[in-house]
């Protein structure tokens, strides 16, 4: 006999998964604007950072907050399915509460996009990044993949992760009640993930701001990552290993390119 799936989790699911996919839509959609559109007809960051509009911020935040929501939205649905089970064995009916945990948490990164889009105004200043939104500079590209391959193996990052892998630890540590509990809860665990995945983040401005392949391999090493059991760390030790071999590689690239 199949198992039919609670309607509250099948709304819950349905909403995200919808979500996932507009924001995955506009980012292919971006991306194929800038390798199909002549560059007369299509919007590229200026080069300054005087240059820099209301509406280039505006259109670069609107990117990064996308991207944010395409990436991290997959991983964090264990998590929102869970509480939206505990909140139905407590209440007996579908909780009205579970928008507010994960609108709380798209918050978070949204937050962070601010930072990202700053970051970003400031790279194309310095011309680390070409209009494209290209790395061109070997060294700061290198700089980002060794700083991320080392964070793998601190221990706020562990701490960050344990929390992510353990959703019922999570809630059954920092529940609260009501409509601004969620917001709370929602709050509390997007920090938590952002602890653990900023740095996996920043790995988009060595790779190309807007290449897809790097987005879809950091959303499935997030995923990967979060849905592990808590007693598996070699994964997230081999990434560490792979992005610091790969940041050496490009800083031996860099120096033989020089002296060609």
């Amino acid at each position: 006999m199949a198992i039919l799936m609670p309607k509250n989790q099948l709304a819950i699911w349905i909403a995200l998964l919808t979500v996932i996919a507009v924001a995955w839509f506009y980012l292919f959609y971006q991306n194929w604007q800038m390798t199909s559109l002549p560059m007369s007809e299509m919007w590229m960051p200026p080069s300054e950072t005087f240059a820099w509009q209301w509406m280039d911020f505006g259109l670069t935040y609107l990117m990064w907050a996308v991207m944010m929501a395409a990436m991290m939205l997959p991983s964090v649905i264990p998590m929102i399915l869970v509480y939206a089970k505990i909140c139905q064995q407590r209440k007996q009916t579908i909780n009205p509460f579970v928008p507010f945990f994960s609108m709380a948490y798209l918050l978070v990164w949204m937050v962070f996009s601010i930072v990202l889009t700053l970051l970003q105004w400031q790279m194309h200043g310095l011309h680390f990044l070409s209009p494209m939104m290209d790395n061109q500079n070997e060294i700061i590209a290198a700089a980002i993949f060794i700083f991320a391959g080392i964070y793998q193996f601190t221990p706020l990052k562990n701490s960050f992760l344990q929390n992510c892998r353990s959703p019922m630890g999570f809630l059954l540590i920092e529940w609260r009640e009501g409509a601004m509990g969620s917001f709370q809860m929602g709050l509390k665990h997007g920090g938590m993930c952002l602890g653990c995945c900023w740095a996996q983040m920043m790995i988009m401005f060595a790779v190309g701001v807007m290449n897809l392949l790097g987005m879809v391999l950091i959303t499935l090493l997030v995923l990967i990552e979060k849905v592990l059991p808590m007693h598996q760390q070699y994964f997230s030790k081999a990434v560490g290993i792979l992005f610091f071999l790969w940041g050496i590689w490009l800083l031996q690239f860099f120096d033989q390119n020089r002296f060609l």
